[in-house]
């Protein structure tokens, strides 16, 4: 099945790379977005403001290979949510991924940085999904394609410090006072960043219906 599909060619913007300029430093920010909320919307101003990003890419994904799916909202409903949620004009939402073809962030990550090589690039999550990371695809790999930054989320906190991936690069992790570097440099490197936390959470928000 052609995931673009699940999208009205009316809503085709989305299947879409959004422009940018070489040399621009974007955040990718990836998930299911089931739904959005204002927790992953302070992720996004987060890294766009510590990290002198020029965009957050929001790439809204089919689903997680790592989630159930029973309970995923369609595509294009969540899309247009996000795009609601991320009001903000260096804050780009596209549904890229079904057009790759690429249910891997190791694999996405990797065709973008092909297609667009004069952008520079940094993979951002919240710190909720620090603690599975190493169960990701290609992990590894993933470090060794891009920057990451990590920003903290409620109940995560410690999990910079108890992480598989964290305390395998540990060596590589930038402090976070020097948080601005982070697109210039070589991977592998990652930075945690503290903020004020949103309690938010899209399981919450599924289960109250709302």
């Amino acid at each position: 099945m052609n995931l673009s599909s699940a999208i009205r060619p009316g809503a085709a913007d989305w299947l879409k790379l959004p422009h940018a300029e070489p040399g621009n430093r974007i955040g990718l920010f990836g998930g299911s977005f089931n739904p959005p909320h204002s927790g992953h919307r302070l992720v996004a101003t987060t890294v766009l403001k510590r990290l002198g990003l020029d965009q957050v890419w929001w790439f809204v994904t089919p689903g997680n290979p790592l989630k159930d799916h029973s309970d995923l909202a369609p595509l294009e409903m969540r899309l247009h949510m996000t795009n609601a949620l991320a009001d903000h004009p260096r804050m780009k939402v596209t549904a890229y991924e079904t057009v790759l073809q690429t249910p891997f962030t190791a694999r996405t990550i990797k065709k973008l940085r092909a297609m667009r090589p004069g952008l520079r690039f940094v993979w951002v999550m919240g710190a909720d999904n620090l603690a599975g990371f190493h169960k990701w695809q290609d992990w590894r790999s993933i470090l060794g394609l891009v920057p990451i930054a990590i920003v903290d989320r409620p109940g995560a906190s410690l999990s910079v410090l108890s992480a598989p991936m964290a305390k395998a690069y540990e060596k590589h992790r930038l402090p976070e006072e020097d948080a601005a570097l982070l697109p210039d440099m070589a991977p592998p490197i990652w930075t945690f960043l503290h903020t004020s936390l949103d309690d938010a959470s899209s399981t919450d928000l599924r289960r109250s219906g709302s």
